[in-house]
C-alpha cells in the first residue's frame, strides 16, 4: 500500500519505514505527526482524491529537525560596482512513515524507542582475574637526527664543474 500526500507545496509518494526530508513542521523529535492532506492511496484498489481522499491520512513519526544546504544568491550589475550577496539555509524536519490510515483511523503505531548504548561496568575489586586488560601504549618514537650539511645529506654523482668566468 502506498500513498500520495502534500505537504509544503510538494507533493511525495510513501510508503511506510519510508525517511523522508521535508519543509519544517510543528512536532517535537520522537512524536507521532499526521499529515492529512493525502491525495492518493494506493493498493488493490487505489482511491483518487477529488481534491484530497476523505477520511485519509498518513501518520509519521519525526526523527530530526535541521537545517539544508547554503544557497547563496548573487547579484551583480556590471559596470556599475555594484553587487549583493545573500544566502540562507531552509529548515528540514525528517520524517519516517509509520503507517497510511483510512477512514478516520487513529495511529496504533508508536514512535520506535531509541536504541541505548550498552554501558561497560567498571570492576569495583582490583583482583578479578576476568576484568579486561588495559593494554599499555608503546613507547613514543625517538626524532631521527636530521643531516645539517648538504655534503651529508645528498651525495653528487657528478663532481662539480668549473664554471667559466663572468664576462665583462
Amino acid at each position: 500500500m502506498f500513498a500520495v500526500i502534500k505537504t509544503g507545496g510538494r507533493q511525495y509518494r510513501v510508503v511506510p519505514d519510508d525517511v523522508l526530508e521535508i519543509g519544517k513542521i510543528a512536532g517535537d523529535v520522537g512524536t507521532i505527526v499526521q499529515l492529512g492532506e493525502v491525495l492518493l492511496v494506493g493498493g488493490e484498489s487505489p482511491v483518487l482524491g477529488v481534491p484530497t481522499v476523505a477520511g485519509a491520512s498518513v501518520a509519521a513519526e519525526v526523527l530530526q529537525h535541521k537545517r539544508g544546504p547554503k544557497v547563496i544568491s548573487f547579484k551583480k550589475r556590471r559596470r556599475k560596482n555594484s553587487r549583493r550577496k545573500r544566502g540562507y539555509r531552509d529548515e528540514i524536519t525528517v520524517l519516517r512513515i509509520t503507517e497510511i490510515l483510512t477512514n478516520d483511523n487513529k495511529p496504533t503505531i508508536g514512535p520506535r524507542p531509541k536504541r541505548e548504548k550498552p554501558v561497560v561496568v567498571a570492576p569495583v575489586d582490583g583482583d578479578d582475574d576476568d576484568a579486561p586488560v588495559a593494554k599499555k601504549k608503546a613507547p613514543a618514537r625517538k626524532p631521527v637526527a636530521k643531516a645539517t650539511t648538504k655534503a651529508a645529506a645528498k651525495p653528487r654523482a657528478k663532481p662539480d664543474a668549473k664554471k667559466p668566468p663572468a664576462k665583462k
